[in-house]
């Protein structure tokens, strides 16, 4: 029997992250054989180039697909979608997979969901079902209607996929595969690599044996206008405060450049003697540095889900996350720097908090590629209504 042929799509440095584990599981399933489509701005330095990480942990990609329109706004986002359609079909022809998989719900994985739908190719979404309140939220739900099977991170997720209609039969709570690679790290004693040396950077060195902060703040599609201004809440929170700081660069969304110009102004004007800058790290490292920092802050996912694995104290900053299901390990609060200042002190003083498997217990890439190895083929819809 000839393996079936899984072609998983990359689109953003977060997304490699979150399904490392099961592109390792699938290439190491007897009876799968991955076909990897890296995309978007997960090709461009500018974002961290991670398929340069990809490349290193040893994944041959099948194809490349060069589609992001500069301009970082509405309209360079849906064209970037567009032109993802028109691309993506041509390399889903070229392979013939027999499923194709999309991850979360970024801008870039509407096009992997609507080429793989129009060409009769089974689509299997990862993380859908859960709630953020913005535009992701209506690409998750989409892609959600989109697909044929559905491997979501928690009960909420599951619940929700289903309340929109989905077979019970193919909605999975697999967990999500980023804490597969948190519980690697959790048990780590101390950071095991210093990040100077390793990913380069900019900005000072400020030295972390006593603690440091960690940010990752990206602008908000809904509220991009307002992402220069956004920003500058946090920067002035970050310098008031004066701890040693890391600070990753924002993703390609609607407002980066707005969130970018304002940090580079910042910088000039203020030279931030205690933070520096990175705009990208390996999925385990990254993970390594939040589990020995003092506090996350910003509006990434990977405060509501990994951080929450590693008991890693978080400020959530706006609505990026709003409605996300939580760990309890997150204090939300606004574009303010009196209240982030005081939610850092606060948190720092606290320390630690505990682990919660909310989003699952690192066994999900292991599980997503045995689902994918044992459901039936299909791309039409049981009418669950």
């Amino acid at each position: 029997m000839p393996k079936r042929k899984i072609a998983v799509v990359i689109t953003a440095r977060p997304s490699y992250s979150r399904v490392k584990t099961v592109l390792s599981a699938i290439q190491n399933h007897p009876d799968l054989e991955l076909l990897l489509v890296v995309a978007a701005s997960a090709l461009l330095d500018r974002y961290g180039s991670a398929v340069n990480f990809i490349e290193k942990d040893g994944f041959t990609i099948a194809a490349k697909v060069f589609n992001v329109l500069e301009g970082e706004n509405l309209t360079a986002a849906a064209k970037t979608t567009g032109i993802g359609i028109l691309e993506l079909s041509t390399v889903f022809d070229n392979l013939k997979p027999d499923i194709v998989v999309t991850v979360a719900d970024r801008f870039e994985t509407m096009a992997t969901a609507i080429a793989a739908s129009y060409m009769n190719i089974p689509l299997a979404h990862i993380q859908g079902g859960e709630v953020t309140g913005n535009i992701d939220e209506k690409v998750r739900h989409a892609i959600t209607k989109l697909a044929d099977y559905h491997f979501v991170a928690s009960e909420g997720a599951k619940e929700r996929v289903i309340k929109l209609g989905e077979d019970a039969k193919m909605v999975f709570n697999t967990g999500c595969p980023s804490i597969d690679l948190a519980e690697e790290v959790l048990e780590s004693k101390a950071l095991p690599f210093d990040p100077y040396e390793k990913y380069g950077g900019v900005g000072a060195k400020p030295d972390l044996s006593k603690g440091y902060l960690v940010v990752m703040q990206h602008p908000v599609t809904t509220e991009y206008k307002d992402s220069r201004k956004h920003i500058e809440s946090t920067l002035e929170a970050i310098y008031s405060l004066d701890k040693p700081t890391l600070w990753f660069w924002p993703n390609v969304d609607a407002g980066a450049d707005g969130t970018s110009t304002g940090i580079r102004a910042f910088r000039e004007q203020h030279q931030l003697p205690n933070v520096h800058f990175f705009k990208n790290m390996e999925g385990k490292d990254f993970l390594q540095l939040l589990q020995h920092s003092d506090c996350l802050i910003g509006n990434s996912s990977v405060g509501i889900r990994e951080c929450a694995y590693l008991g890693v104290p978080v400020i959530n900053i706006g609505s990026r996350q709003n409605r996300r299901d939580r760990g309890g390990n997150s204090v939300d609060v606004e574009y303010s720097q009196d209240q982030i200042e005081n939610a850092i002190l606060t948190s720092v003083k606290k320390g630690k908090v505990s682990s919660s498997s909310i989003y699952g217990n690192g066994k999900a890439g292991v599980q997503i590629a045995a689902l994918l190895a044992e459901l039936p083929l299909q791309f039409h819809k049981t009418i669950m209504y």
